[in-house]
């Protein structure tokens, strides 16, 4: 937004949809997806919420002109000059929820690193997050049911609501793209947890590898909140560890074998270290993060090179404005 407000990821992901499907047949149970399109319904629903709440005829100033859509009453937007997404004022924002640091560790408002997840800076904004959860997410959920998405979900946009606070102080964030990058994480390290049943392995990894790239590269430009982006997609990556173990091959062949029979464990000894490991991590670095997050630490102190992880100054633009 004009105001330096960040959004996470306005940029439309919606080459995620190309994912080729590299799984090896199998036996398992294919899930309905319902809690991804639930996500998807609330996150529109809680944008109109905010447009009403936001009523531009009544509260525009028309310092930066007039209101956008005005044939749509008080759902009419903010001029673009001040939001070029087609959506509310910062204020509006920040007083339903967005992430704002000094409200979060002065104001003990701990609520918005989760309630600026729901939240988005505008029309353009909702819309690309919603079609890549639809890509991304139903696909998950229908391969390993809705409690363990809807899991992954969650926590993502935690942690990357958290990871932003700690490198973004002056600014307030809105956006699900912490969420959604989360289960791109997921995804990758599904892919590796349960590299023997794919075919095509390489070319899948590639595929994932390059798509994931893309959508950081894309944080680099100004006013995207590319620390919400990685700490979801870090958490997502561990999660996806824990979460999304598949059997490997060989122990559903030998599950009916005779009962004196010797049945191949469910799992490869890789996985259970990479579950172990990921869930250590985890517990482990969002402990740390919390830690320094409410004693008002500035991750920035911490790594002087880090900003340039959201932001990188070009002729064309300035990240400090």
């Amino acid at each position: 937004m004009a105001s330096g407000d960040l959004e996470r990821g306005a940029k439309n992901r919606g080459n995620n949809a190309n994912f080729p499907s590299y799984y090896v047949e199998t036996a398992e149970k294919q899930w309905t997806s319902w809690i991804i399109p639930m996500f998807v319904v609330a996150n529109i629903a809680v944008f109109i919420v905010v447009m009403y709440v936001n009523d531009c005829p009544k509260k525009s100033l028309g310092i930066e002109g007039s209101c956008v859509a005005k044939f749509l009453g008080r759902f009419s937007f903010q001029p673009l000059k001040e939001n070029p997404l087609f959506g509310p004022s910062a204020a509006t924002l920040e007083k339903m929820g967005a992430l704002e640091w000094n409200k979060v560790v002065h104001g003990h408002q701990g609520w918005r690193l989760i309630t600026c997840m729901w939240l988005h800076a505008g029309v353009i904004h909702v819309l690309a997050n919603m079609l890549s959860l639809i890509f991304i997410g139903i696909r998950l959920e229908q391969q390993f049911g809705f409690v363990r998405v809807g899991i992954i979900y969650l926590v993502s946009g935690f942690g990357g609501s958290i990871l932003s606070s700690l490198f973004i102080q002056q600014n307030i964030s809105v956006g699900a793209s912490g969420a959604l990058f989360g289960l791109l994480g997921a995804m990758l390290s599904e892919l590796l947890t349960n590299w023997t049943i794919y075919s095509n392995k390489i070319a899948a990894l590639l595929t994932l590898v390059v798509i994931i790239a893309i959508n950081l590269a894309v944080g680099i430009l100004p006013h995207v909140d590319n620390f919400a982006h990685i700490g979801g997609f870090v958490s997502g990556f561990l999660l996806g560890f824990v979460f999304l173990l598949r059997p490997q091959f060989g122990w559903a062949e030998n599950r009916h074998s005779p009962a004196d029979g010797r049945v191949k464990s469910k799992h490869k000894a890789y996985q259970y270290v990479f579950m172990l490991a990921a869930a250590v991590l985890l517990i482990v670095g969002f402990t740390l993060a919390l830690v320094m997050l409410f004693k008002g630490e500035n991750g920035n102190d911490h790594c002087s090179w880090c900003h340039y992880l959201s932001c990188v100054p070009t002729s064309k633009w300035n990240c400090r404005s």
